[in-house]
C-alpha cells in the first residue's frame, strides 16, 4: 500500500515561500507520476502541478511562474517550491501518486496566506 507524508505547509505573509515535501515509502518511486492537489473550504480539490517519471510538469495556469515543482528519485520525495504566494493561495495540499488506474493520496498540509 503506497504511503504519501507531506510536510513544509503552515503560515506565511503575502508574497511569502514555502517549500511541500512528500515522502512516498511502498512504491517503485521511479515509475510513478507525482503531484500537487490543493482544496479550499467550499471549493473542489484541484491540481496544482505535476511531473512525470521523466521530468515533464505542467501547473495549474494560477501558479504558473511562482510554483515549481520537482523530484528527487533517489529519496523517493517530490516537492512543491512555493513563491509570491497568495491569499489565495490557501488550502490544503495533497500529495498525488499515479501509475495507470492507481491512485494514492496523502494526508494534506495545511498552508495558510495571511498577514
Amino acid at each position: 500500500q503506497v504511503q504519501l507524508v507531506e510536510s513544509g505547509g503552515g503560515l506565511v505573509q503575502p508574497g511569502g515561500s514555502l517549500r511541500l515535501s512528500c515522502a512516498a515509502s511502498r512504491i517503485i518511486f521511479s515509475i510513478y507520476t507525482m503531484g500537487w492537489y490543493r482544496q479550499a473550504p467550499g471549493k473542489q480539490r484541484e491540481l496544482v502541478a505535476a511531473i512525470t517519471r521523466v521530468g515533464s510538469t505542467n501547473y495549474a495556469d494560477s501558479v504558473k511562474g511562482r510554483f515549481t515543482i520537482s523530484r528527487d528519485n533517489a529519496k523517493n520525495t517530490v516537492y512543491l517550491q512555493m513563491n509570491s504566494l497568495k491569499p489565495e493561495d490557501t488550502a490544503v495540499y495533497y500529495c498525488n501518486a499515479k501509475l495507470g488506474g492507481s491512485n494514492s493520496w496523502g494526508q494534506g498540509t495545511q498552508v495558510t496566506v495571511s498577514s
